[in-house]
């Protein structure tokens, strides 16, 4: 009889891969590979990359199964298991002072509550941890297994400071922690949550230049604002920034822009969109944002969305055929851009009138501004008792990932229901947005 609890179970096996061939099926549990046991998906992709392979398999009826594979170097089994990183994943042990977790509404999903602070998410799914959760073993693994690149939450290299911030006492190390990954070239991106009286100003100023001096092997860094909700009752004081200490913050990060791109010859660290939206301040052009690598923080996704709004829309034809009303919701922060955006359309194609609709996010309150966390009740009680003509376009952003639900379980279906108008939701790229709107065939 099999033990419960498994933890490698393959859940799906691919139509003519290897795993087919040689009759490994679902319910089948992955025990070895060249002897070696395979405690998670990092072991299990550094090991797979083998072009002989011994596969240990523990048949769903309990018999064991070897089995000789010759393959390619790069070539995949071809299985997927039930849990994606075939290991429990690691949570969080810090206590944040910006935690955005802790400023969540009550009675939301539960996995919305879960910490995760593990290394094989950030390198599977771009997650960014703190390092805190890491044994020495740990550290040993990503440099073993060459687990690059990863994204690393840095928010200050003053140990006493990133100890008070993250409220743990391991957290002092972070600064000897990323030389000696950098040393053994793991590539890293960095994120600076930024948290106006803590660690701006002058301590940014000592957090950028010690991340310049990684720069060989830090690929970039990524400055965002502190998000503040409305639920932050019995949680460190602070202040959101405003459209002084904004601009600040700009000019502060432009300066060191300039240094590294005499040095290094590259910008290296840069500001998130929302800064320039609360200082009011236009948006870098393109080429300054050297290939967009921290699109995920909302750094230039602004200036890549427009850009290729303008470049798609100079090569549209003057006129629809018969009228057509859209209707596009975004949050406060984008409002301003895609409205004048949309008017640029409106005004080149005939028969087309596209009406913007800023949704404010009354759901988690506070100093919640961008379009990601709309929720459906939200754009509900927003546009509800408005014409909305023949579909209602939402950003693929406020979706959870890969499945049409909100964060507060709204579903595509049901709002469409309520509002009784086709839904599309639109991937956050600018020629395909304009597809969107005019029921272009994607290509």
């Amino acid at each position: 009889m099999r033990e419960i609890g498994l933890k490698n179970i393959i859940s799906k096996v691919y139509s003519g891969s290897i795993a087919e061939e040689v009759g490994i099926q679902v319910g089948d549990e992955l025990l070895k590979i060249n002897s070696h046991e395979i405690e998670d998906i990092i072991e299990y992709k550094y090991y797979l990359a083998d072009e002989y392979l011994e596969v240990e398999i523990l048949k769903t009826d309990g018999e064991h199964w070897i089995v000789e594979i010759d393959k390619e170097y790069d070539e995949d089994l071809g299985i997927e298991f039930e849990n994606p990183i075939i290991d429990q994943a690691k949570s969080c042990r810090n206590k944040c002072v910006f935690c955005f977790i802790d400023q969540l509404p009550p009675n939301m999903r539960q996995s919305l509550y879960f910490k995760d602070d593990d290394s094989r998410l950030s390198f599977l799914q771009g997650n960014y941890i703190t390092l805190t959760n890491m044994s020495e073993e740990d550290i040993n693994k990503i440099i073993k297994y060459r687990i690059s690149p990863i994204n690393i939450s840095v928010h200050t290299t003053n140990g006493e400071l990133r100890k008070k911030m993250l409220n743990n006492r391991f957290a002092g190390n972070i600064l000897n922690i990323l030389t000696r990954l950098a040393e053994n070239n793991i590539e890293m991106n960095c994120q600076i949550v930024l948290c106006p009286d803590l660690n701006d100003r002058e301590e940014l100023d000592n957090t950028i230049k010690d991340l310049g001096n990684l720069s060989y092997s830090i690929g970039s860094v990524a400055v965002v604002p502190v998000g503040l909700t409305a639920y932050r009752e019995g949680l460190y004081k602070m202040d959101p920034f405003n459209k002084e200490t904004a601009s600040y913050t700009i000019g502060q990060v432009q300066k060191w822009q300039k240094k590294f791109k005499s040095s290094i010859g590259r910008n290296f660290v840069h500001v998130s969109d929302e800064f320039y939206v609360l200082a009011d301040i236009d948006f870098p052009n393109y080429e300054s944002y050297e290939g967009f690598p921290q699109l995920e923080n909302g750094v230039g996704m602004s200036t890549k969305f427009k850009y290729e709004f303008y470049q798609y829309l100079r090569r549209l034809p003057i006129a629809l055929k018969t009228p057509k009303h859209i209707t596009v919701a975004t949050g406060t922060a984008a409002y301003k851009l895609i409205k004048t955006m949309c008017d640029d359309l409106t005004e080149k194609i005939g028969n087309l009138k596209v009406e913007v609709i800023c949704v404010e996010n009354k759901f988690f309150g506070g100093h919640v501004s961008v379009s990601g966390l709309i929720t459906g009740q939200d754009i509900y009680n927003t546009l509800k008792d408005k014409y909305l003509g023949d579909k209602l376009l939402i950003p693929e952003s406020m979706m959870k990932a890969e499945e049409e639900i909100f964060l507060d379980d709204y579903t595509v279906t049901l709002l469409e229901e309520k509002l009784g108008v086709p839904i599309q939701v639109c991937e956050v790229e600018g020629k395909k947005f304009i597809q969107r709107v005019l029921n272009l065939r994607m290509k």
